[in-house]
């Protein structure tokens, strides 16, 4: 998990252990009062629930099922919940051979709402897995978000994010476009129009959040980073060809954020966008 997230369980009262690939990454955690587990084995043998938050598939497979992952130390009893945002397939697929080989279940529970939201526990977290395992967390989620959801059955958790993801990716492109449309009308002040369409129906939290960055350029990394984003959207467009569903939208955000990558600005912060519409 990431930083703020470990912080407001901390403030809950709950004793946290963290673990991560990068040392660097454990400084501030600890400093808000975790315990460090020196490896996976020991995280796994100091709590009863183990929570994730990793990049993509593989990492959460190499976590999970590697010779000194998870599944070599966890025992029945325990339950895995992973808020990264992978395929559904992985997770599934994931979700059974852990059941498999250790006994142990599986929530998928991918996140929306950014940086601020960590911090201020106002994530929207959609889950995926068995009623029972969900209620059994949702004291601790409630820490974290404002709004927790069981959207169904291991898997669906992450095809909630997609589609959480289809609409964010479409809205940040739609976004860039109407900034510099306005500014280029030189009549109208880019700053001043999220507070002219607020509460109109082309408002939106990512407008409000986004608007003022891009008409500033302001690319500090605190919304995300473009392949971010782009990996989800690849995800969703694979998924929505196996399953005959078409997505012209997600289709065109992806092109847009490929030609962001393409220039070497992939890994900045969403705000590089607007260097596409100058």
């Amino acid at each position: 998990m990431g930083t703020p997230m470990v912080s407001r369980l901390l403030s809950a009262g709950y004793n946290v252990w963290v673990w991560n690939r990068t040392k660097q990454k454990l400084l501030e955690p600890l400093r808000h009062g975790a315990f460090e587990a020196h490896s996976i084995n020991e995280l796994v043998e100091k709590a009863n629930i183990v929570m994730l938050c990793l990049t993509d598939s593989k990492a959460v497979g190499e976590i999970v099922f590697g010779s000194e992952g998870i599944s070599a130390s966890a025992t029945s009893g325990q339950l895995v919940v992973d808020f990264s945002s992978i395929d559904p397939q992985s997770t599934i697929s994931y979700s059974n051979r852990l059941k498999y080989e250790t006994g142990i279940n599986w929530i998928d529970a991918p996140v929306s709402g950014g940086i601020q939201g960590a911090a201020n526990g106002t994530l929207a977290i959609m889950a995926g897995g068995l009623i029972e395992d969900i209620d059994l967390i949702r004291p601790i989620v409630k820490n974290l978000s404002q709004q927790f959801t069981r959207i169904g059955d291991v898997g669906a958790g992450q095809v909630a994010k997609l589609c959480n993801q289809i609409i964010v990716g479409s809205n940040i492109v739609a976004i860039a476009e109407c900034i510099r449309f306005a500014e280029k009308s030189e009549v109208v002040d880019a700053f001043k129009l999220p507070e002219a369409l607020k509460g109109g129906w082309a408002d939106s939290q990512p407008f409000q959040t986004l608007g003022p960055r891009f008409a500033a350029r302001s690319t500090q990394p605190t919304v995300g980073y473009a392949n971010t984003m782009l990996k989800d959207l690849n995800t969703a467009i694979k998924l929505g060809k196996e399953n005959d569903a078409n997505l012209p939208m997600a289709k065109l955000a992806a092109k847009t954020l490929k030609k962001l990558d393409a220039l070497g600005l992939g890994e900045s912060d969403i705000g590089e966008i607007m260097t596409l519409f100058n």
